[in-house]
């Protein structure tokens, strides 16, 4: 697992009283529901309940998702690093939200992809692009592969599917993009995508405002994906048709700013860490050797690509000619081979989750806090979180039940939870992706969750007054392949990959 992990990990902070009301500056977390009272569990309790987190059997296909590709995980991690950016940490102290900043715009407008523009941020515009302005933002080039592979396994010559690199470093608006291999290819996807863009839109436009056209196009369709694909692959579609057709109940801006609430943050969007697999049919050279490929992409593997997480000297970066993605492994594009699929959202994380450690690690580590659940349940606790008992009575929706939360699949989290009464009163984190397999089998987020992620997501373009859902809410997707294909309500990941029309640089198998 990745050496740098303090965005997952604790650092001291100074003590701030909890906040009594809604009101927050600018740029600051919030609460949705502040009125409610913070769930207090003993860490050790919160210890043995993540420890005891943990998917038995990886490679269980039962507990593939096969509603949601595996894409859309990573999907939601370029996401949440475009609207999120807390590079605190949380001790052994409660923490306000108020008092955390977050370094991203609270919206969906790629500011990780185009941080403030090319007059700005010029070291991510390409000058060599043919146009008098810098309108195209800069790709990155692979390195060939070893000569000591096997000539089928082998790619000779660069090819235009890396993030652009300074000295190994990713030069790219957000830093987190470059973590694992899959996030940087969702982020080298987006870069594409808006050159696409700019040479669709270039001769019809004029030069000195073909990037704004540009960037609104593609960040237009980006709102699109994640209003019309993304969510509706997470959440009950219709507690999302019912914040657009009757609004929002408990997401109130009251004229105010977007701000990202805590209990979406640190507990309902965090679904996506149980989404993660542990191994991936990358592409044809990294997938199974039953398919004809090398070895199968381990998620230790795709932070390797990564200088933000590797410790290893010998990293290979720029990433290989042979480790490019094929999108027709992560998304439905309608060819080729079989589809990953994200694991269910349920409490149980993959094993590599729970040893985040550097590799290699130290022997007088004491592995302390080292699963990716208990941090999630820690971090939820210093914050103050109610409990999802207490969330769902807010919302005027039956909580679960104790017998409930004990489901009878007879993993251990489940009597952990009921040793330490964690079944009666639950972490708002556990309490959404249990609720997930009670009512929707894993398949999607259950009653509590989905109102949360709908209604948080729906309020982020509702008060972004640049978005199309505000300047246009009858706005039609019109980027795709095709140029005669008609205007779309609905715009996926698959119609942009599609677009872009870069779906496997590596090719088929056989090739060499």
């Amino acid at each position: 697992m990745p050496t740098n992990v303090s965005s997952h990990g604790y650092s001291p902070r100074e003590y701030q009283p909890v906040p009594l009301g809604t009101t927050f500056e600018a740029g600051r977390f919030g609460r949705m529901f502040p009125e409610l009272p913070a769930l207090e569990v003993a860490d050790a309790a919160l210890e043995a309940l993540g420890t005891a987190m943990k998917e038995p059997d990886p490679a269980d296909p039962a507990r593939d998702n096969p509603e949601v590709a595996a894409g859309y995980t990573y999907l939601g991690q370029f996401v949440d690093h475009d609207i999120t950016f807390d590079p605190t940490t949380v001790p052994e102290m409660r923490v306000d939200p108020q008092a955390v900043f977050n370094f991203r715009t609270p919206k969906l407008e790629l500011d990780s992809v185009y941080l403030a523009g090319p007059g700005v941020s010029r070291y991510l515009y390409d000058a060599t692009a043919g146009t008098a302005v810098r309108a195209s933002l800069l790709i990155g080039r692979t390195q060939p592969t070893s000569s000591q592979l096997p000539p089928q396994f082998q790619i000779a010559e660069p090819l235009p599917n890396d993030l652009p690199r300074l000295n190994k470093v990713a030069v790219i608006g957000d830093p987190r993009n470059d973590e694992n291999l899959a996030v940087a290819q969702t982020h080298l996807a987006f870069l594409k995508f808006h050159n696409k863009i700019v040479g669709r839109l270039a001769g019809g436009v004029p030069e000195d405002r073909l990037f704004e056209k540009a960037r609104e196009a593609t960040t237009w369709h980006y709102q699109k994906i994640v209003l019309t694909d993304f969510l509706p692959k997470l959440i009950r579609p219709a507690v999302l048709q019912d914040v657009l057709e009757n609004g929002r109940k408990f997401y109130n801006l009251a004229n105010a700013e977007p701000f990202i609430p805590i209990e979406f943050s640190v507990a309902a969007y965090r679904l996506g860490h149980s989404m993660v697999r542990e191994a991936y049919q990358w592409n044809r050279v990294f997938s199974s050797p039953d398919q004809g490929g090398l070895v199968i992409a381990s998620l230790d593997l795709l932070f390797r690509f990564s200088e933000l997480s590797s410790a290893a000297a010998d990293t290979d970066i720029p990433v290989p000619s042979n480790w490019p993605i094929d999108w027709r492994r992560f998304f439905e594009l309608g060819q080729g081979p079989g589809v990953n699929h994200a694991r269910r959202f349920d409490p149980l994380l993959i094993p590599a989750l729970h040893d985040l450690r550097p590799r290699p690690v130290p022997a007088t580590d004491p592995a302390a806090d080292d699963s990716l659940a208990v941090r999630n349940l820690k971090r939820g606790q210093r914050m103050s979180l109610p409990s999802g008992q207490a969330v769902a009575c807010r919302m005027g929706i039956v909580p679960l039940t104790p017998a409930e939360i004990n489901s009878g699949r007879g993993t251990p989290d489940e009597a952990v939870a009921a040793a330490h009464g964690l079944d009666r009163k639950t972490p708002l984190w556990y309490y959404i992706l249990k609720e997930a397999h009670v009512q929707e089998d894993g398949l999607r987020l259950g009653e509590v969750g989905s109102r949360i992620l709908a209604e948080v997501f729906v309020g982020l373009l509702e008060g972004d007054a640049n978005s199309f859902l505000a300047q246009n809410p009858l706005w039609q997707a019109t980027m795709f392949k095709d140029p005669a294909h008609p205007p779309a309500d609905v715009y996926t990941m698959a119609d942009l990959l599609a677009f872009v029309d870069d779906v496997n640089p590596v090719g088929e198998a056989g090739a060499g």
